[in-house]
């Protein structure tokens, strides 16, 4: 479960603290999926950086299967990132060099568990289409496929909670109705927690569970 309390996030300027996020509280279970929406500079990406753990709150706690990652050190927060959260960012992010399957297998390269995933791996891409594709290079590839990619990667290592930051804000409109699907599907096969961060009204309209980020803080939609 993702357990989220009163959660605040500001910057120091010149001028004074920026206050991004003001709070914010919410509690998610397994098999929950969410769309947060809002406007530009509202705090949706600010605040899915805080439960990826990539970034820090000035207060206020985060807890994912009981774990607060804020209280880990450095190595272990690194692990916690690794095996417990899938991210998938508006910008594929792959490695230009590798195939298609070394991107997806490159999570597994740092775990603890040390298993070989490569059939996981493979299972993950024909899930998403390519299994045509698995020896391609980015560059051979869609920004859909490659958005594909991705999401096969973010799951690879079986996360807890898979956060997505504008998944289909890249893509074209077939594109993205195509990954918003294989979203939904995945989400349910893996049965995850999901929190996606959209613009789209379209994306988010597929949910069942909406948020949106008002004045800081977050309320259902």
């Amino acid at each position: 479960m993702l357990d989220v309390k009163n959660l605040n996030k500001e910057y120091p300027t010149p001028r004074g603290s920026l206050v991004v996020l003001s709070g914010v509280s919410f509690h998610l279970s397994r098999g929950d999926a969410v769309a947060i929406t809002g406007p530009s500079g509202s705090g949706k990406s600010t605040l899915l950086h805080i439960l990826g753990a990539l970034d820090t709150p000035s207060s206020g706690s985060v807890a994912l299967d009981g774990a607060n990652p804020f209280e880990l050190d450095e190595k272990e927060l690194a692990a916690f990132r690794n095996e417990k959260v899938g991210f998938v960012f508006q910008d594929h992010c792959l490695l230009p060099q590798c195939s298609v399957l070394e991107n997806v297998l490159t999570p597994t390269l740092v775990s603890r568990s040390g298993a070989d995933r490569t059939d996981r791996a493979r299972m993950l891409l024909d899930q998403v289409g390519l299994t045509e594709r698995l020896d391609h290079r980015p560059a051979e590839l869609s920004g859909g496929e490659k958005q594909r990619v991705a999401l096969a990667r973010a799951l690879i290592n079986e996360p807890a909670l898979l956060l997505c930051d504008e998944p289909t804000g890249n893509l074209d409109s077939k594109s993205a109705e195509n990954v918003a699907s294989l979203l939904l599907e995945l989400h349910a096969r893996q049965r995850t927690i999901l929190v996606v961060v959209t613009h789209s009204a379209d994306l988010a309209a597929r949910f069942p569970v909406r948020y949106e980020m008002v004045d800081r803080s977050i309320r259902k939609a």
